[in-house]
């Protein structure tokens, strides 16, 4: 009898609402854990992200509402689905799709898969441009596209994920949101304090390609504050000399160092490396019989001519970057050069991970 109480009281409190089953823990982040959790009206899988109520600044739970106010209204392949929120006394719980891989920084750590050959990354970047053209045509910027907010199912679909420090950019609002990231996935830009844009996103995109071929992003070699001045400074990041062409060109395009000059994510999906990966990697998967989700990749250019597939990427749509002044939060000072702004951010940098920046 007592060996049935105490099972009886373990599910409870692992059970959410009567709805959810709390299963293990798949994940961490700054503002709480994720836990792989069962539906329990349909026996679907799902994540549920748990964040603490317990002594929170009313700022993170505001960023965390504006994170779950985005995802409600978002709806593509490409992007995490929202399923619902639930709220207790102690933690509020985000409802959303369960992608089973997991994210690529797990998939390509040494002790697992490894670097990845170029034909797979243009697989995943390029399903990672196709949600990027989606969310920049709703208005939104993620502003932290990495290899960790980047999740597969097992069919090889890419889901963008975290959107805790997204934005979504109005006339009206364009001038009040925080500026963030992680910092060796930057854009000159944000470092600067100049803006973020679409283009900042495109930026990160280049980062990635060089994380998911190299197992670390630029720079990794160094610390976070050296690397930003790096980031600032240099032409470009380092681009390795072992890699083809063709991904050498994209990466200097995502790597222009005038926001206004970078090509958008769907002139980007019409690059050579793109085009020419997905028609080897369709055909190789045809011949055995297992094509299904890559096709979907890219489905809106799939018409695309060998002319339009070859057509010049530095041509650009993305947005003006904003010439505003910043602040660094939480010094709240006016800044009036670059270069106190980059010696207060040395002051205020944590190690390796991510930083906010705010407007005054």
């Amino acid at each position: 009898m007592a060996r049935q109480m105490t099972s009886s009281a373990f599910h409870k409190s692992k059970t959410l609402d009567n709805k959810y089953m709390l299963g293990d823990e798949i994940g961490k982040g700054a503002y709480g854990r994720v836990y792989k959790g069962l539906d329990l009206e349909n026996g679907d899988f799902v994540a549920i992200k748990q964040v603490s109520l317990e002594n929170i600044a009313q700022e993170d739970l505001n960023i965390i509402m504006q994170e779950i106010d985005l995802l409600k209204n978002l709806n593509h392949k490409n992007i995490v689905k929202y399923l619902g929120s639930l709220k207790t006394k102690t933690h509020l719980h985000i409802i959303l799709e369960y992608v089973e891989n997991g994210s690529l920084a797990n998939i390509i750590k040494p002790n697992k898969f490894g670097p990845f050959p170029e034909s797979l990354v243009a697989v995943y970047i390029a399903q990672v441009l196709e949600g990027l053209v989606y969310l920049h045509e709703q208005g939104v910027i993620h502003r932290d596209i990495k290899g960790a907010n980047i999740l597969t199912t097992k069919e090889g679909l890419v889901k963008l994920a975290d959107f805790g420090v997204a934005t979504k950019l109005t006339e009206a609002d364009v001038n009040t949101h925080s500026v963030v990231g992680t910092p060796y996935w930057m854009a000159p830009e944000v470092i600067e304090m100049s803006g973020v844009c679409a283009a900042s996103d495109i930026w990160s995109v280049g980062c990635t390609v060089i994380e998911l071929l190299t197992c670390v992003p630029p720079y990794y070699d160094l610390q976070p504050m050296p690397a930003l001045f790096r980031i600032v400074q240099d032409e470009h990041p380092p681009i390795p000399d072992t890699l083809s062409p063709a991904i050498t060109d994209f990466l200097r395009q995502c790597f222009k160092k005038d926001a206004r000059q970078r090509p958008d994510a769907k002139t980007l999906l019409s690059h050579p490396w793109i085009q020419n990966s997905r028609r080897a990697l369709q055909t190789s998967l045809r011949h055995s019989g297992t094509l299904r989700n890559i096709e979907e990749v890219g489905s809106s250019d799939a018409g695309l001519s060998s002319g339009e597939q070859g057509r010049n990427v530095e041509s650009s749509s993305t947005e003006k970057v904003k010439d505003v002044k910043w602040s660094c939060y939480p010094l709240r000072l006016q800044w009036s050069s670059s270069l106190l702004r980059m010696l207060v951010l040395m002051l205020t940098l944590p190690t390796k991970g991510q930083i906010t920046l705010r407007k005054m």
